[in-house]
């Protein structure tokens, strides 16, 4: 996975990696040359006395490493430019897919773990896409290039570098075999504390509420600790690494010193020869940690792009036509024929055959217990999830057929928990019609009963807070209601839109709202039977199934469920 993705990833910065590659050759070239230098001043000038020739190679010595300098500074600017790049890219891909699938793959990956890959996870590869663009190519040049010169200079001492890499190599590939799962299991737990903490936040005030904040800390205390556990496990194995590496080349710098030093001694090798040797031996060995350092980091980065690439691989059940229908045939029309809908391996479905039509200036009302399938209906409606049999027509056109940019400004969908966006009344109304006038969100406004309090917040300017949280419960639904107003749809969806208003707003709104919607199909989903009452039908559900279609006064006759539901909320109502 980690190949595939960076293999793709990459692709748009070709020429960027190849004159990378050319920037570390050349700096790994003339990194090798410095020692060999360094052996010829021992040699040639410090021995024998020449100054002359020791300040010649010198100012050699100075002018190459400049040079070695500036490409290696060239060289991680130019890596970091690349692996920017290529995390922009990453997180724009995965940000497009998330939004792209329906609700039910949202709801199997999970919004926490979503938002772990599209931070953490991408972090992760692109650390490692930085370290592997900054050597690359040093590391294996210095490697080669370090073994022959170093050979050149002497090769009775080649065995201390095939005894001492192999034993390097072994130790760290059996430390890295045992980082891998925690690394993978550092991931599933970094999702479970982003879930819990998700969790407490956005329900800080039923916590509060119910005097659970001891029992919250210890859900978080739970999941923070096994996550912990799981770093430390990992870092302990990580920590053995450098002591290794490190042993290993402190050895085997001791080694070339104690048998270099009798070389010298019986005429064999010369000073400058055994220092150029032992600084070739020094790069070698470090090559190989920074390698090894990209080694550790590739684990944990191949189990992000794992998960990363699920997230890219992951098709919506919800896919676009390949030959879509560019506009509706009957505007302001609804109808559903025969529809049902279940989740794969369910025993039952959540509907099953529901059939009705709404024409323009109609208004029909869905009705039934907790769990009899309402909210479904509204997914299918706006096609966030698919029918599995029967067929749903927005304006004389299959959903699956239509262009889903036609479908979704054709449809203004109030949802069952309001959310309002940062910013200003006028940027959330605008919302679904960036280019509306200020007339057209007063109007809105006023319909959904909601020019009032805007008014007395400053106007369409005052500001609103991430979710809406600056205002109450009843005006973010207002608020709600009047963004889907703004944009003029064909089809009006509210999912119990109007629950948390009170008797005398909820009428005032609904007598507004049918002048407004005039040549537009308006579904109602709602709980309390006065909202609906006055609806040109009414549809009662109950275990998925259609169990009543009519007027309120129809259904009185001939509905016992929608009787109940009457009665049951008549009671309640005269008990109060």
């Amino acid at each position: 996975m980690l190949i595939r993705l960076l293999r793709t990833r990459l692709r748009p910065y070709r020429r960027g990696l190849l004159l990378l590659l050319v920037l570390q050759g050349i700096q790994a070239l003339l990194n090798l040359y410095l020692p060999t230098l360094n052996a010829q001043i021992i040699n040639k000038g410090v021995v024998t006395g020449n100054t002359h020739y020791i300040w010649s190679k010198g100012g050699e010595m100075l002018i190459v490493a400049f040079i070695q300098a500036g490409f290696a500074i060239c060289a991680v600017y130019l890596g970091s430019r690349v692996a920017m790049g290529f995390g922009r890219d990453v997180r724009d891909a995965l940000f497009h897919r998330s939004i792209q699938l329906s609700a039910r793959e949202v709801n199997h990956l999970g919004a926490p773990s979503l938002i772990t890959r599209v931070t953490n996870d991408v972090q992760q590869v692109q650390l490692l896409v930085v370290m592997s663009c900054t050597m690359v190519l040093a590391a294996p040049v210095t490697v080669v290039g370090g073994v022959i010169l170093a050979l050149n200079q002497d090769a009775g001492l080649s065995w201390l570098l095939g005894l001492s890499m192999p034993i390097l190599a072994i130790a760290l590939g059996i430390i890295i075999g045992f980082m891998v799962p925690q690394f993978r299991l550092m991931q599933e737990r970094l999702d479970n504390v982003n879930r819990v903490l998700r969790e407490q936040i956005t329900g800080i005030r039923v916590v509060r509420a119910f005097v659970r904040e001891h029992q919250e800390v210890g859900r978080f205390r739970v999941v923070n600790d096994e996550l912990t556990g799981t770093s430390l496990r990992a870092g302990r194995l990580m920590a053995l690494l450098f002591p290794i590496v490190m042993l290993v080349i402190n050895c085997s710098n001791s080694a070339v010193v104690w048998f270099g030093a009798n070389r010298i001694a019986h005429g064999q090798m010369t000073i400058g020869s055994l220092i150029a040797f032992l600084t070739y031996f020094t790069l070698i060995l470090m090559a190989v940690m920074m390698a090894t350092f990209v080694g550790v980091m590739a684990p944990r980065a191949a189990v992000s792009a794992e998960r990363i690439q699920e997230v890219l691989d992951t098709e919506s059940s919800v896919t676009p036509p390949t030959d879509p229908v560019p506009a509706l045939r009957t505007p302001g029309t609804l109808e559903l024929r025969d529809v049902s809908f279940g989740y794969p391996g369910a025993d039952s479905p959540v509907l099953d055959g529901i059939s009705f039509r709404v024409l323009p200036g109609q208004t029909t009302a869905v009705v039934g217990s907790t769990g009899s399938g309402k909210t479904t209906l509204v997914n299918l409606v706006a096609r966030l999830i698919d029918v599995t049999s029967g067929a749903l027509l927005v304006g004389g056109v299959d959903v699956r057929e239509l262009d889903p940019d036609v479908l979704w400004h054709r449809i203004g969908l109030v949802p069952q928990r309001p959310y309002l966006f940062t910013g200003t009344v006028a940027s959330n109304l605008r919302y679904g019609k960036p280019d509306a006038t200020e007339e057209e969100l007063w109007t809105a406004l006023e319909v959904a009963a909601a020019s009032d309090f805007v008014a007395a917040m400053g106007g369409i300017d005052a500001p609103i807070s991430q979710g809406g949280t600056n205002v109450s419960g009843g005006q973010r639904q207002r608020l709600s209601i009047a963004r889907a107003l703004v944009r003029r749809p064909d089809v009006y969806v509210f999912d119990d839109s109007f629950s948390s208003l009170d008797l005398a707003t909820d009428a005032r709104v609904r007598t507004a709202l049918g002048p407004y919607t005039t040549g537009s199909a308006v579904l109602v989903v709602a709980q309390r039977v006065s909202t609906i009452m006055s609806a040109n039908q009414i549809l009662v559900l109950e275990d998925g199934r259609a169990v009543g279609l009519g007027t309120h006064q129809q259904l009185l006759e001939s509905c016992p469920t929608y009787i109940e539901i009457v009665e049951s909320q008549s009671t309640a109502q005269g008990a109060a």
